[in-house]
């Protein structure tokens, strides 16, 4: 499954600029608001040197790694809420996504306008957040009036569904995102089904100048605390060096250009691994002649589920799982040492996963 990201902040922050970094898509990116009208997806490959080193034991036709897919979303303004700038466009997009990535603009420049006329990380962050507060309240203020006919009648869904409705507007009338809440798994899903938009988890990029790449600067100092606050994730990244990062195609370049910059991964690197920690999920590999693979599951998935990522028939059909570490592979080099030396373990639909686990699906379907 490939988790899906939206990119969102205020136009002229460097979302697009971002982007195209991230995915080389060659997005348009141009000194204006709203030079990304419709939303552009790009795929991102999340690095992890775990596949190279099954790899140099396991050698194969292709390695494939988890994605995570990038949509780059037009810039919101004030008003949006109500149709100011591409308004209800922009919701509907944002909507589809699994998590925010909120870029917010931390450093200072003549050549780019902002929007508001200067630079306020914080100020920026409420304007966004506001739009989508109001976004939410018109759908929880119309899926209550959805709901009520059908409650009074008697309707045991209804009324829940009712009565969460109008949690949700006092939430949302209160300035609390849903995320803030505490929610049942009932009450969960019924807010998925609402599509609201508050709900999702948030990681607050902070796109810093040149020289505050590797260490940040005093505003980005400022989404950090508050992100804290939030309980929301943040990462710290320069476009500008993303850009230049995109552009090179050898990887000694790259590695030699990040550590003259102080840096130890690149902002890809870096945002895919937040995404996957916000949302929960941890990597299981699959290996063998013709390809080795990176999966992506739930944090607490088990072997049936995991391998239903693969294909829904491998769940229906599970019978058990073939699992074992990447040290132990490393330790004894091959698939057939592991198994005489007793380490291929056999599990079955009551395994819970371990992030690295390697593993092989017997099934019947």
């Amino acid at each position: 499954m490939a988790l899906q990201a939206g990119i969102v902040g205020l136009p002229n922050v460097g979302k697009s600029t971002l982007f195209n970094a991230l995915t080389q898509a060659g997005a348009e990116a141009a000194n204006y608001p709203f030079c990304t009208i419709d939303p552009n997806v790009g795929v991102v490959e999340v690095p992890d040197e775990r596949l190279q080193r099954l790899q140099n034991v396991i050698e194969t036709k292709k390695v494939i790694p988890a994605v995570v897919e990038i949509v780059d979303i037009a810039g919101l303004v004030r008003g949006a809420s109500k149709g100011e700038g591409l308004g209800n466009k922009f919701l509907g997009n944002i909507r589809a996504t699994d998590a925010i990535l909120h870029v917010v603009r931390c450093f200072e420049s003549d050549d780019i306008e902002h929007v508001d006329g200067s630079v306020d990380p914080l100020r920026d962050i409420d304007t966004i957040e506001t739009e989508l507060l109001l976004a939410d309240l018109e759908s929880a203020l119309k899926r209550r009036d959805r709901f009520v006919k059908i409650a009074r009648g008697g309707d045991k869904d209804a009324i829940f569904h009712h009565e969460l409705a109008l949690r949700l507007i006092a939430s949302l009338e209160a300035g609390k995102p849903i995320r803030a809440g505490e929610w049942t798994e009932e009450e969960a899903a019924s807010i998925v089904d609402a599509q609201l938009i508050t709900s999702k988890k948030v990681l607050f990029v902070c796109n810093v100048d040149e020289a505050s790449a590797a260490t940040g600067n005093a505003l980005s100092e400022t989404v950090a605390a508050f992100a804290a606050e939030q309980g929301a994730g943040v990462v710290v990244l320069s476009g500008a060096i993303e850009s230049e990062i995109a552009e090179m195609d050898d990887e000694e370049d790259r590695a030699m250009f990040l550590d003259e910059l102080g840096l130890t991964e690149s902002g890809l690197a870096k945002m895919a691994r937040e995404v996957y920690a916000l949302l929960g999920y941890q990597t299981y590999f699959t290996a063998g002649e013709k390809e080795i693979r990176a999966w992506t599951v739930k944090v607490g998935a088990t072997a049936p589920q995991a391998a239903g990522v693969i294909h829904t028939d491998f769940e229906r059909g599970f019978i058990k799982a073939e699992v074992y570490t990447l040290p132990e592979l490393e330790e004894l080099g091959s698939e057939t040492a592991l198994k005489q030396a007793g380490k291929l373990r056999i599990e079955g639909k009551t395994y819970v996963l371990s992030d690295g686990d390697v593993m092989h699906f017997r099934f019947n379907v």
